[in-house]
């Protein structure tokens, strides 16, 4: 029988340690500053917010290449002969990197691809799920693992509070106008996947330590999710009491595992320091 080895962006921020248990691979997406490429996972997340506080630039990132992609797929042929590849990719509604993994996987056989149509902490969602059901069925066919997969896309949802309307308003996801009233008022907007797209959706006023709450508590009111895990996401910067009232609140609501996870340089770039996010499944 073939084995199945699954494949993801660096996007998805999983920890180290699940990557190397699960034998998830991995690759990575870029962070450009000051015209120079750097691989997200290699640059360290203070080096992002060091440039911004530097310069007041926020970088810059860019998709996976196709070049990386058939990197990748043929080291995994090599390190796993007569594998089963399946890509479990970055939005593709918010990045051009799904595509460029199509177009990389002419003349790869046995190679599969699931738009996650999330990022961060709801692509690591969605990674897990299908490292976990290969854990517990080690002899399910590609076939139905695809077939479960593809039923939990639907039913991720991630949501996230940026620590900075610097690092929003640079990515071009709030306006100039939103920024100046959002600093003002000391609003915070909450972006949410929807169909794969990144969207604004509710807004937030107060200190992080007051809309963090709120907006778990919205979170777990407006969405079913699985009590069997949460995935929490942070950039560095997000003060440490907030993380264990998070905590303290998912153990409150019936959360068997929580899973925190640090926001690398790519997703940092869009997040700015402090921000916090969540992720989970519904039934």
């Amino acid at each position: 029988m073939k084995r199945i080895i699954l494949s993801t962006e660096s996007g998805a921020d999983l920890p180290k340690d699940l990557v190397e248990k699960h034998q998830i691979q991995v690759v990575p997406m870029h962070v450009i500053m000051d015209g120079k490429d750097y691989l997200d996972g290699e640059l360290s997340v203070e080096e992002v917010f060091d440039y911004h506080s530097r310069t007041k630039k926020i970088p810059s990132t860019t998709a996976t290449n196709v070049h990386e992609y058939q990197e990748l797929f043929t080291k995994i042929r090599i390190d796993f002969p007569d594998s089963i590849i399946i890509h479990i990719g970055y939005t593709s509604k918010a990045s051009a990197s799904f595509q460029s993994a199509l177009i990389a996987s002419e003349g790869f056989e046995d190679l599969f691809f699931i738009d996650a149509l999330n990022v961060t902490g709801g692509l690591a969602a969605i990674v897990m799920y299908a490292a976990t059901l290969l854990e517990e069925e080690p002899s399910i066919s590609h076939v139905h693992l695809i077939e479960k997969i593809e039923s939990v896309v639907p039913k991720t949802r991630l949501a996230f509070l940026p620590g900075s309307l610097d690092f929003l308003r640079a990515g071009g996801r709030v306006s100039n106008v939103a920024y100046i009233g959002g600093l003002l008022l000391k609003i915070k907007p909450c972006i949410e996947l929807i169909e794969g797209k990144l969207v604004s959706t509710r807004k937030y006023r107060g200190s992080m330590s007051v809309v963090a709450e709120k907006l778990l508590r919205d979170y777990l009111d407006q969405y079913d999710i699985d009590r069997r895990q949460l995935y929490l996401i942070y950039s560095i910067g997000l003060d440490e009491s907030i993380k264990k009232r998070m905590d303290d609140i998912a153990k409150e609501t019936g959360f068997e595992n929580v899973t925190w996870m640090q926001a690398g340089a790519m997703i940092s770039t869009h997040a700015g320091p402090g921000g916090f996010g969540i992720a989970g499944m519904e039934h």
